[in-house]
């Protein structure tokens, strides 16, 4: 018997010998575990097996898996030992970039625009971007811009914020009520106001063009990269959880309470969403296990194609988002 024959025997014994537990005692998840495993190098040594009679007539080229079949088992491998453990696979940086990737150049997204950036807040790190700078229809996320101003305004004159501006922010971002937005507007002082007090913020105010309060008009233009500066000095402000507060809450409340329910992310994400005909968007913070407290941006301008499946894609990239790991390999 040959030594590749002899190989083989004694893992179809070892498959069998696995197998045979079934009918005694509970299979448990390291046993099904172990059971792949042995099933893997089983009909690997069976291919083997079959090639040739003994080792020294066979080419070194098939004594050895190829390197697309030992990827597929080294893969198999560390996903059973991974459902053994309760653990998934490590979601790296790099996965992410390509996962978003795959997302928005799907081909019914060919005439699509979209502009998508995500940070991490406590770090100078760039998990994704695409068209940061792409200055787009923001729709609702324009109340971003609105509401950041009044509490900037608004905390400089008193020492608190009064508990019924409290309570128009969360009409204004949580619930997106278009009237009370634009009435905040008038009652800051205007489109003036806001551009002063975001200088005051650091934001530029030619990267952006807002017009009305609310996001309503097509003429107000975002990039992505605007709100990400935003989302990033509201959470260092000192009344930024007011802001923070005012948003929706994925699975919870607000224009949110339907998405993302029975996700990681339920209760984990609060974001301002953005609705018109051909326009989504989605912006906010969500929780990270390794990264903590992520800022993201995702805006999509796409005339003709359905919100509900904008919306789905916006929400794919953002549980993906949640899911990625700081890796050795990301640094």
């Amino acid at each position: 018997m040959s030594i590749l024959q002899r190989r083989r025997s004694k893992f179809e014994q070892f498959a069998l010998g696995l197998s045979s537990l079934d009918s005694f005692v509970p299979f448990t998840k390291v046993g099904r575990a172990i059971a792949r495993v042995a099933a893997l190098f089983t009909v690997f040594g069976t291919a083997l097996g079959q090639a040739a009679p003994s080792q020294a007539d066979v080419p070194r080229s098939l004594l050895a898996p190829s390197l697309s079949e030992a990827i597929q088992i080294t893969t198999a491998v560390a996903e059973a030992v991974s459902q053994v453990s309760g653990v998934e696979p490590k979601f790296c940086s790099h996965r992410l970039v390509l996962a978003i990737d795959k997302i928005i150049e799907n081909p019914r997204f060919e005439t699509a625009q979209w502009g998508i950036v995500v940070e991490p807040i406590a770090e100078p790190t760039v998990l994704y971007q695409h068209n940061r700078d792409r200055a787009l229809i923001p729709a609702s996320n324009t109340k971003l811009l609105t509401t950041a101003a009044a509490i900037n305004l608004i905390s400089d004159r008193v020492p608190e914020i009064p508990v019924s501006l409290h309570q128009r922010l969360i009409e204004v971002n949580r619930h997106s009520n278009n009237s009370e937005a634009d009435a905040l507007l008038r009652h800051i002082g205007g489109q003036h106001r806001v551009n002063q007090e975001l200088m005051r913020l650091g934001l530029r105010p030619e990267s952006y063009i807002q017009v009305d309060g609310s996001g309503l008009s097509r003429s107000n233009r975002i990039p992505p990269s605007t709100l990400i500066a935003l989302l990033k000095t509201m959470e260092r402000h000192r009344e930024g959880v007011v802001f923070y507060n005012s948003l929706p809450i994925a699975g919870v409340n607000g224009t949110l309470r339907n998405r993302f329910q029975n996700t990681r992310l339920h209760g984990k994400l609060h974001g301002k969403t953005g609705t018109l005909r051909g326009v989504r968007a989605l912006s906010g913070y969500l929780d990270n296990a390794d990264y903590g407290t992520i800022a993201f941006s995702i805006l999509v301008n796409q005339p003709g194609q359905s919100g509900q499946v904008l919306n789905q894609a916006i929400d794919q990239i953002v549980l993906r988002t949640a899911q990625v790991n700081r890796c050795n390999s990301d640094s």
